[in-house]
């Protein structure tokens, strides 16, 4: 087997599968231009894991499917040697960050609540964890001599600019970064900020993009989220690996800042289609239908979407969602009432008019108010079955 790795290491312009599998190509699947080995290929990991060709087509990560391998041409050039920081361990953060380890890379931990750091790391598993490391404060974590990128999932935008810095702040993560370092923010904030974080870390010589995310808690749990991504082609190019660790759909939206406008858009339409959803299937209720029965019909009608498939705001129709959880976890009412304002700036900057987005903002807003705040969002239906 190492004849086979070697000679292919020798011409990766012309590496082939077989040659890589052996001839077992059998045991391939083709995912668009991925290819997915198999268990049959477990004697493979030990040998691919981690194995990066800088200056190659080839890149290749574990996942939990099997062992990824990104066909020669399909993927841009790597400079990563598997190690990465992640900053933000939150109810979407921790899930990120372990689906990274999953996926090959060493992943240095930090988080202002170090318990979030040891329940990431216990939650992981004895064999995981190793490749899941605690640090201390963010100049530990940038200290690593093999570290060349970091992810963060913060907040907001003011946690945003307080982890980064600024121009006139010059205390945070690219003050300390060595020059080159790739930084990814998850974050969902303002493009603005976006916009000023790029600008103070190209003057240190260090890369940028927005990279927010969509599919909440369980996309975060099963590396399926979709990444929105702000950037230059070259940036995003050199973060989409770590990206398709986490994540089955990488959008490349223009510069930096248009990832987030992305992410601020689809919350709105998603703020408005739950709201929708909550008050249909309250009046449906209200005029004697079984709300499984209407639910059914709604998903096999016209009016389905996500928040009426996927993420039901009423109790008991779907299991593992927040609104059969006592409106547990998930995505915050807090959180969406800041995306909603987003969205309102955003609108009043460029003049487009957004009465349903405008509302949307306003019920939520009441919802806060009301005791709501830390309620997964789908609890308007909660609110709004309770109103009369």
């Amino acid at each position: 087997m190492g004849d086979i790795l070697e000679s292919a290491l020798e011409d990766s312009s012309e590496l082939g599968v077989e040659l890589l599998l052996g001839g077992r190509s059998a045991d391939m699947q083709y995912v668009g231009d991925v290819v997915l080995l198999g268990p049959s290929a477990e004697d493979m990991q030990t040998i691919l894991n981690k194995m990066f060709l800088v200056g190659s087509a080839l890149i290749q990560a574990t996942c939990r499917q099997g062992i990824r391998i990104f066909l020669p041409g399909s993927r841009p050039k790597s400079t990563y040697n598997g190690v990465v920081g992640f900053v933000g361990l939150g109810n979407m953060g921790g899930h990120m960050a372990t689906n990274l380890a999953q996926g090959g890379f060493d992943v240095r931990l930090f988080d202002k609540f170090p318990d979030r750091v040891d329940q990431v790391r216990k939650e992981a598993g004895v064999e995981l964890s190793t490749r899941l490391v605690k640090m201390n404060s963010l100049k530990e974590l940038l200290d690593d001599d093999c570290l060349s990128a970091v992810i963060t999932m913060l907040p907001s935008s003011p946690q945003v600019l307080e982890v980064y810095g600024t121009q006139s702040n010059d205390s945070g993560l690219i003050a300390m970064a060595r020059k080159n370092t790739l930084f990814i923010d998850c974050t969902t904030g303002d493009p603005k900020v976006a916009e000023e974080v790029h600008a103070y870390a190209s003057s240190k010589r260090c890369t940028f993009v927005d990279a927010p995310v969509s599919g909440g808690v369980p996309a975060a749990q099963q590396a399926t989220l979709t990444f929105m991504v702000g950037g230059s082609a070259e940036t995003v190019s050199q973060a989409t690996p770590l990206l398709q660790a986490m994540g089955k759909q990488v959008f490349h939206c223009g510069p930096v800042g248009t990832g987030l406008a992305a992410k601020i858009c689809n919350n709105m339409l998603l703020a408005v289609s739950m709201i929708a959803v909550s008050e249909v299937m309250d009046l449906g209720g209200r005029l004697g239908l079984d709300p499984h029965v209407l639910s059914r019909i709604i998903n096999s009608s016209s009016g389905r979407c996500w928040s009426s498939e996927v993420y039901n705001p009423v109790p008991g129709i779907l299991p593992n969602v927040p609104s059969s959880k006592g409106y547990v976890g998930g995505f915050g009412v807090a959180l969406m009432t800041k995306d909603l304002g987003l969205a309102q700036q955003a609108s009043t900057m460029t003049g487009c008019p957004t009465p349903l987005g405008s509302v949307a903002h306003q019920l939520y807003r009441i919802l806060c108010q009301s005791g709501y705040a830390q309620k997964d969002f789908s609890s308007i239906y909660q609110f709004l079955s309770k109103s009369l």
